[in-house]
């Protein structure tokens, strides 16, 4: 692809896109929400039409995508779907069917065109394992969770999940010679993760795939394309070697600011000593010699003018074209910052910050049935809580923060305790803009609000008049993000932190967390996550199986 433009309507997606794919290569596709990640796969299997530039496709072996969000038509049945996302094959075997028949019914002597025209049909037919399709498509479905799943069932009775994992068991079976999977493990358990994984790994085509899951990207990807803005710049030697580039990037770019601040400073401070010099040039002066009579000093006088001006002009020049102001690593506001008195703050960090005791939550609590016998939370405690969907873990978050009443048992907290959200499920916003709502939720007055806002690094400045129910999925999580980073508590509430937000983001987030000196509880499925939490051996590791909490330190998975 060259030069390709992309644009729905008056916004531009895509702008200047190239991008070239070898015949085994692995591509992972990162960035924001919104960036055009999924609009960039459906470029390349040629559902969404270029507005401008070109797309050169050679692939005798076929094009599978599956989408994040796949859509069938109405009242089809999960075998018309699977046929549908498999039709390029299934026509290949009804050319080798019809091909054949018309063989048979072909006089001797003119065989040989339909000869050649089946061998090349089963030469196609045989390079995508045609004879082995519904075997391995029985076979992903299994692994993917859908093997009891009905082939008469209509496939608008399935969930979003289910409806994915659909064209991905049809994508990974299809033996195409190029694979596109938007997000494939979404909704997967581990087991299912590392099937994929193992079955990417023998794929003998290529590979481009988005996703956020970073474990998933060190495994698979040989190359980064990371999309921001419309545009895209591609990174070799993966997941690990796409850290380090962009990490020199930024030093580049805080050398550049830095230079550019100099530079800035020391040309206003020739117009400041220039003038001052010229300050003390007297206008006229006895000329030498002759008693009476003056001159204009214009000799000296000049060169002071002439390095102001130039100096002026090299400000102006500097100011006009400002090296891009690079944003500091995220960082939480410091807990306990309204205790003044040092010996107060030493027994803050000494006392627990919430005890619980003897808890137990029936499904009035609005989960599974669980129970946990104890409890302490104390300041700098790294809690992490795991275990299945649908187990109960951000029930137990919640009623840890005492939003939930638990049926038996008891929550303290730490009188004044000081409590951060950062929720799984975002709220619906009303109309309020993005600047006003975060001035709302951190009490600050609005340019402070947007000065704080933006240093984060997490919205730009056209942003901030939009209103928070028109953000983007992952817009409205990084808003969430920026308040907890910014309101001062003393006990962080993270659930699925790692949902919707960029790769690279995480990994701020995670760096962040590292200097946080009050207490935090994650709730993960984040494999990435959950190795870099586990690692520290003060790491209280939560798991909520069945109708327990089970209570492990030092836990290693």
């Amino acid at each position: 692809m060259h030069g390709g433009i992309v644009r729905f309507a008056d916004r531009l997606v895509l702008s200047e896109i190239d991008l070239a794919i070898g015949p085994h290569e692995r591509i992972a596709v990162i960035g924001d929400n919104g960036a055009g990640k999924s609009t960039l796969l459906g470029v390349i299997a040629g559902t969404v039409p270029l507005t401008n530039g070109k797309l050169t496709v050679n692939l005798p072996g076929g094009i599978s995508l599956a989408e994040q969000s796949p859509n069938y038509p109405l009242k089809a049945t999960v075998a018309e779907a699977l046929d549908m996302l498999l039709a390029d094959v299934r026509q290949l075997e009804s050319e080798v069917t019809a091909l054949s028949e018309r063989l048979a019914s072909t006089p001797e002597a003119e065989q040989e065109p339909v000869l050649d025209q089946l061998a090349a049909a089963i030469d196609q037919w045989e390079a995508r394992d045609g004879y082995n399709l519904d075997q391995r498509l029985e076979s992903a479905l299994e692994k993917l969770g859908l093997g009891e799943l009905q082939r008469d069932r209509l496939v608008d009775s399935l969930s979003g999940g289910e409806r994915a994992r659909l064209a991905l068991a049809a994508a990974l079976s299809s033996e195409a010679e190029l694979l596109l999977l938007d997000e494939p493990t979404n909704d997967l358990d581990d087991a299912a993760i590392l099937w994929l994984e193992n079955r990417i790994a023998v794929h003998r085509g290529a590979l481009v795939v988005v996703t956020h899951d970073r474990a998933f990207l060190d495994r698979v990807a040989t190359d980064i394309v990371h999309l921001e803005s419309g545009s895209l710049r591609r990174y070799g030697n993966g997941y690990s070697g796409f850290l380090k580039a962009r990490e020199t990037e930024r030093q580049k770019l805080i050398a550049t600011y830095a230079a550019w601040r100099q530079n800035l400073a020391r040309q206003k401070q020739l117009v400041s000593s220039n003038s001052v010099r010229l300050d003390t040039i007297p206008q006229k002066m006895e000329k030498s010699g002759f008693g009476h009579g003056a001159f204009r000093a214009r000799g000296r006088a000049h060169g002071a003018m002439s390095r102001i001006r130039m100096a002026k002009q090299q400000v102006s020049r500097l100011l006009d074209e400002p090296a891009k102001l690079p944003t500091d690593p995220l960082s939480f506001t410091p807990p306990f910052e309204s205790i003044d008195d040092a010996a107060d703050s030493s027994r803050l960090h000494v006392e627990p910050l919430l005890s619980a005791r003897h808890l137990r939550l029936g499904e009035d609590c609005g989960g599974q049935p669980l129970s946990l016998d104890q409890l302490d939370i104390g300041a700098g405690a790294r809690i992490l809580v795991t275990g299945p969907n649908g187990a109960g873990k951000t029930t137990l978050l919640r009623v840890l923060a005492c939003e939930i009443t638990p049926e038996q048992g008891t929550v303290e907290h730490r009188t004044g305790l000081r409590i951060g959200w950062l929720r799984q499920d975002l709220d619906a916003y009303g109309r309020l803009t993005l600047q006003e709502t975060f001035a709302a939720a951190t009490h600050e007055y609005l340019d402070e609000a947007v000065e704080h806002l933006l240093s984060f690094g997490l919205f730009r400045p056209e942003d901030l008049d939009i209103q928070l129910g028109a953000l983007s999925v992952g817009m409205r999580r990084r808003y969430e993000l920026a308040v907890a980073l910014a309101a001062p508590c003393d006990l962080l509430l993270l659930d699925e932190p790692t949902n919707h937000l960029a790769p690279e983001l995480i990994e701020q987030l995670e760096d962040a967390l590292d200097n946080y000196d009050g207490a935090v509880i994650t709730v993960t499925h984040d494999r990435r996550w959950k190795q870099r939490a586990l690692k520290n051996p003060q790491t209280m590791h939560l798991t909520v199986e069945l109708d327990r909490v089970r209570t492990d330190v030092n836990a290693k998975e």
